[in-house]
């Protein structure tokens, strides 16, 4: 039995935390320069606050039902998701970040029907005294039917924060009543093509027979349909790569139009991408940015930046990444002050595995060294916080500071902003 644990409303409940005050008052959370709503509480759902709403459209609205406004404060969210998933480890064997606020855990011999449900609620508890941070456990066979108890125990509170799909009644009971598009692994496109078919519920596309559903959705969809099946066949280690990394901002106000303010946020966005790709144990052999003024600004003639480059040896060396990047925009660049760059961004894409890069005859840099110095730059910053050692290029960030007129303080990281209570 597998058990997904999945954080509600993981963003405004960081910030609630904090602040008991929140507990029951409605809480939005905007995206980067206080752009859009991207997590809200049930309390601001139930008051029809639509998902992505633009911020300035919502506003008055907000300020009539006292909603608590903030902006992303991904540090504090960062750092509550690592307390979350070192609490998991104590309960299971083997535990799987799926993302910031989901995970998977193994719960093979701890139990079946009660005896399993009563381990789910400890889990569940603990959790919450634990971090304050309330969570949700679906447990089933496979990870995709966890995922769609975890649905349903977000949903009713009968269950108590568990839900559990056991046995075959309960599985078709979960599946007729679920929506094709919410089933894990299927997408947006794909639930549109099913939909078409007349296979609007989860159930409906579980009735299919296999060799239709790879027609339709080739074999990653025969995967999932095995999965709600009820035989277990997806590892996430073993998920495909990104074929593709994009780090991208929108900047505050006007946006900028100094060439070093441009190439600080470039450079800061082709570090983030090499960040990502070391993650996924990936090298890029093409790297593209791109920046553009606003479509609705008048006042000045649109401009947009695209220039791509490619890398003679995939790589995801920072220092490559950032100079590469960097240049590409020099290219491109059409003198200071006479545009307003609204938004940028840099994509690395062609990847391939790390350990699969294809080597070139004529390469003159040294890679073994170039390897030993990030090494040494990787220890250094997880020893010493993040960007302790970075390239020059990178800045301060001042020069393109988010705006962020809602932020909530980094209670757990940093040592100015603890919270202080007077006895």
């Amino acid at each position: 039995m597998f058990g997904l644990v999945d954080c509600n409303n993981f963003y405004c409940s960081c910030e609630r935390v904090f602040n008991p005050a929140l507990r029951t008052r409605p809480v939005v959370v905007l995206s980067n320069n206080d752009g859009c709503i991207i997590a809200r509480s049930n309390e601001a759902k139930a008051l029809g606050i639509a998902m992505g709403a633009p911020f300035y459209q919502a506003k008055a609205m907000l300020e009539a039902n006292k909603v608590a406004v903030f902006s992303s404060n991904y540090t504090l969210y960062g750092d509550m998701s690592r307390r979350v998933m070192m609490m998991l480890a104590d309960f299971s064997p083997e535990l799987t970040q799926y993302s910031i606020d989901e995970a998977f855990i193994d719960l093979d011999g701890f139990g079946t029907g009660e005896a399993l449900r009563e381990y789910g609620r400890q889990i569940v508890s603990a959790i919450g005294r634990g971090t304050g941070i309330p969570v949700t456990l679906g447990i089933a066979p496979t990870k995709t039917l966890a995922k769609v108890a975890a649905h349903y125990g977000k949903r009713y509170k009968g269950y108590g924060g568990v839900c559990i799909i056991d046995n075959e009644e309960r599985r078709a009971k979960a599946l007729s009543g679920l929506p094709i598009g919410e089933v894990w692994g299927i997408g947006r496109h794909n639930a549109a093509r099913l939909e078409s078919q007349g296979i609007k519920t989860a159930w409906n596309f579980a009735l299919l027979g296999e060799a239709l559903v790879r027609q339709l959705l080739s074999i990653t969809g025969a995967r999932t349909w095995r999965e709600l099946q009820g035989e277990n066949c997806i590892d996430i280690n073993e998920l495909p790569q990104k074929k593709s990394i994009c780090t991208s901002r929108s900047f505050a106000d006007s946006g900028l139009s100094a060439r070093w303010q441009l190439e600080e946020a470039v450079a800061t966005f082709a570090s983030a991408c090499s960040r990502k790709l070391k993650e996924q144990q990936a090298c890029c052999a093409s790297l593209t940015v791109f920046a553009y003024t606003s479509r609705f600004c008048t006042g000045q003639p649109p401009h947009c930046i695209n220039r791509t480059a490619q890398f003679d040896v995939a790589t995801n060396d920072t220092q490559e990444l950032v100079s590469t990047a960097v240049n590409a925009l020099r290219a491109d660049w059409r003198g200071d002050g006479k545009h307003n760059y609204k938004k940028a961004g840099v994509i690395a894409w062609n990847t391939c595995p790390a350990s699969a890069v294809q080597g070139y005859l004529f390469d003159h840099t040294d890679r073994a060294r170039q390897a030993r110095l990030a090494t040494a730059i990787d220890a250094i910053n997880r020893k010493n916080g993040h960007d302790t050692v970075k390239v020059a290029t990178l800045g301060t960030g001042m020069g393109w500071k988010l705006k962020r007129e809602h932020a909530s303080p980094h209670y757990t990281t940093d040592i100015h902003e603890i919270i202080k209570v007077k006895a």
